[in-house]
Order: C-alpha cells, then sequence, then structure tokens
C-alpha cells in the first residue's frame, strides 16, 4: 500500500512571533495553503491510497470556517484515497472544534479520544485524536495488537521520550515502548523536524512556522507491505529561513551598521533574521533600522550585542557619569533576569550618551 505522511501545518496560524513586519504572516498562510494543494496534487498524480495527518492540522483558536471549507473542497479531489486525522494539542476534538461540527467529506476519518480501530482489507489502522489542548495518557501502555498477520499502522499526535513536565503534558510515549506494540508504521506528528530512520516516523512541519525550524519541511511518501517499508522525504516549503551572525564590535554608527547590511548577499527564496553580536559603540533600534534596509527577504532583527563602555573603569570617576556607572553597575550585579539585565543596559546606553 502506497500512502502519504504530513503533520503540523497549522492552518491560519498568526505567525505573530515569526517576523518584525506585519505582512509576512498573511504571505506564509498564503504559502500553507500552496503547500497543501502540493499534496494532494501529488496524491492525485500517484494514485496514493492513503493519506495521514498526524495532528495540527490547524490552530483551534484562530481557524476560519473558510479555511476549513479550502482544506474539505481538497479533500474532495482525492475522493479515491482514504484520509485520516489524529487531532493534536492545537487542533483537539472538542464540542466546538470543527472535526465535531463540520460535516466533511466522506472519505476522512477522524479519531476520537481513545484509540480505534479501522479495518481494512489488508490493514488495520489506528489512532488517537487529543480532545484537550494537553494529554498526558492516550492508554497506548495497555494496547495490544490484535492481528499481527495485517499490517497494523497507528497515527498518534504527541511526544517520544519526553523528559521534561511541559513534554509530558503532550502525549509522551517512550519509543521502546512503541518498538514493543509491534506496529508496521507509526505515524507520529507534534515535532517539526523530519525524523525517518526507522518505522516510527515525524515528517515535521509541512512549512517552516519560523526561525525555530530551519532546514527543509515537507511530507513523508511511503510504501509498506508486511516486513517491508521504503519511505521518502520530499521538501514542499519553497522558502527557506536563515540566520546571519553580524558581529558589530568595529562599526562606529547605524548608518555603517545599515550600508554591510545592505550590501549582503541574500537568495531569493530565503527569509533572514540578522542577529547583531559584538559590542555596539552606538544606540540600536531594530524596528528603526528596519526602514532603510533594502532587502525585504531581511525580516527580523536580533540585538545579542553588549554595550562597548568600560563601566568599572568608568566607576572610578569623580564625575557626574562616574556615579551615573557606579549606580547602573550596581543595579546590574543585583539583577539575575536576563530580561530585565538587557533593560538596564539599554538605559545605561542612553544614560551615558546624554551625559556626553
Amino acid at each position: 500500500m502506497k500512502f502519504v505522511h504530513i503533520a503540523d501545518m497549522h492552518f491560519d496560524s498568526p505567525f505573530v512571533n515569526l517576523s518584525d513586519k506585519d505582512i509576512l504572516g498573511n504571505l506564509r498562510r498564503l504559502e500553507q495553503r500552496k503547500v497543501f494543494k502540493r499534496v494532494i496534487e501529488y496524491i492525485k498524480e500517484n494514485k496514493i491510497e492513503y493519506l495521514f495527518i498526524s495532528g495540527d492540522l490547524y490552530e483551534h483558536k484562530y481557524i476560519k470556517q473558510s479555511t476549513i471549507e479550502y482544506i474539505n473542497n481538497l479533500f474532495k479531489e482525492i475522493s479515491d484515497t482514504k484520509i485520516f486525522i489524529s487531532p493534536g494539542n492545537h487542533d483537539p476534538y472538542l464540542k466546538n472544534s470543527y472535526y465535531n461540527k463540520f460535516n466533511w467529506n466522506e472519505n476522512v476519518t477522524i479519531f476520537h479520544s481513545r484509540i480505534e480501530k479501522i479495518e481494512e482489507e489488508n490493514v488495520n489502522i489506528y489512532g488517537y485524536g487529543f480532545d484537550d489542548f494537553y494529554c498526558t495518557n492516550c492508554g497506548i501502555e495497555e494496547f495490544e495488537i490484535e492481528d499481527e498477520s495485517k499490517l497494523n499502522l497507528l497515527i498518534i499526535h504527541g511526544t517520544l521520550d519526553g523528559a521534561s513536565l511541559e513534554e509530558k503534558q503532550y502525549n509522551s510515549m517512550t519509543r521502546r515502548l512503541l518498538q514493543e506494540k509491534k506496529f508496521d508504521y507509526i505515524a507520529l506528528g507534534h515535532i517539526h523536524k523530519p525524523d525517518y530512520a526507522t518505522h516510527i516516523v515525524y515528517p515535521g512541519s509541512a512549512i517552516s512556522l519560523g526561525f525555530d525550524e530551519l532546514g527543509e519541511h515537507g511530507m513523508i511518501v511511503g510504501e509498506i507491505e508486511k516486513e517491508q517499508l521504503k519511505v521518502e522525504f520530499i521538501p514542499l516549503d519553497d522558502e527557506q529561513f536563515k540566520e546571519i551572525e553580524m558581529d558589530i564590535t568595529e562599526f562606529l554608527s547605524k548608518e555603517e551598521l545599515i550600508e554591510k547590511i545592505n550590501q549582503l548577499e541574500i537568495a531569493k527564496n530565503e527569509y533572514i533574521k540578522i542577529i547583531l553580536t559584538g559590542s555596539r559603540n552606538f544606540e540600536i533600534n531594530k524596528y528603526e533600522l528596519l526602514k532603510y534596509i533594502e532587502n525585504q527577504r531581511i525580516i527580523k532583527i536580533k540585538d545579542h550585542t553588549k554595550i562597548a563602555y568600560d563601566l568599572e573603569k568608568m566607576a572610578n570617576e569623580n564625575t557626574l557619569k562616574g556615579l551615573f556607572a557606579k549606580e547602573m553597575l550596581e543595579k546590574l550585579e543585583q539583577t539575575e533576569e536576563l530580561e530585565e539585565k538587557e533593560i538596564i543596559e539599554k538605559a545605561i546606553e542612553i544614560g551615558l550618551e546624554a551625559l556626553e
């Protein structure tokens, strides 16, 4: 049997932390649609029998009915393909969710909050869906396969080997436990990076949601028989997120920094985050900088620089500037929170410039 396995589309995600430019969220939502349509076109062209969607198809809080209708209309285009969806922590099967209240096409099966079995001619397909935004026990430990002579597949959303308290809230399962259950293929979702070295597979997010998801994003295409599995990762997202570090220690002015940024060579399919490092000799306002950057592919600036002043030396001066430096040094030493330290450092920079 041939199948396509995707997860973590996150339709209608607001992309609030993606960019310092407002327009990018709208662009990425359009790109979500384009990528999903590519999945459907691939299924049609290659006569794929099954589509597995392992959770977080959409964002429950933000999803629009028009987007649900768009997705379902595409499902109608592959009416001969059987579609199985396991709701995740971003799209749980709630009473008011579209999984529950929308009239999905007849080729769509949506799993609920217990492990269910769908019997096909040569395969049993099991699935589990979140019924809340958190899940600490899906019941997989007590589960046993009924017929090992058939192909047995599991579609589920969750974390493998989650160690932290947060990870354990998202249906944490151990790889060892899943291996013991003797499934022929386990279609996972939740982790946005592809992992397909074994039959326990994360396809990763089909489209990158930001700079914490660098690298390729796409879908898993598989062909499976008893004791034989072939999988291939196919990239879908044309856009690439890339980080560029820039040490500004030797830069003497904001104008020089802008010139250097504008000289960067950037590919047409790259979204760029500039990470400023080193010691700064001038005040940096990242939002002000973006106004003067010519390449619209630079969408975010992160300031990791430190002020270039020698505060300890300055604090020994018997001047107004020295008194200011001494007081601010004491504040820095008394503060442990990183965010508060950054605010104090910015205040030092502004204060010292005012005292020049």
